[in-house]
């Protein structure tokens, strides 16, 4: 098996590789067959870029990611109000089963 020869990329030469790469939802060895790039370097740099994501889901470029610049200001203003419930509640939950109360979130307390 013959050596391949090594390939240093300049860092606009790999950002240009991993654009296409997302834009045209290319797999690893779609981009080693269209430019070269082993998958394990490829996989690499999507690492380094922090474009990889959980296993299944398709990696976005960084200028699509839910930075919070990304996301519509009225859904953040939605998710702002709704959040103190939501962590009162599950706060509530976790120290009722915590502590063993079998009160549930609408029962009223026992009295003697």
């Amino acid at each position: 098996m013959a050596k391949r020869t090594r390939h240093t990329y300049t860092p606009r030469k790999r950002a240009a590789i991993l654009a296409a790469a997302v834009r045209e939802n290319l797999t690893a060895n779609d981009v080693k067959k269209k430019f070269g790039v082993v998958p394990v370097t490829y996989y690499s740099w999507r690492k380094k870029e922090g474009l990889t994501g959980p296993r299944g889901r398709k990696p976005t470029l960084p200028a699509l990611r839910n930075n919070g610049a990304a996301i519509a200001p009225q859904v953040q203003a939605r998710v702002r109000a709704l959040m103190p419930t939501i962590v009162r509640e599950e706060v509530a939950r976790s120290l009722g089963a915590f502590f063993g109360s079998s009160r549930g979130p609408g029962r009223p307390r026992k009295t003697l």
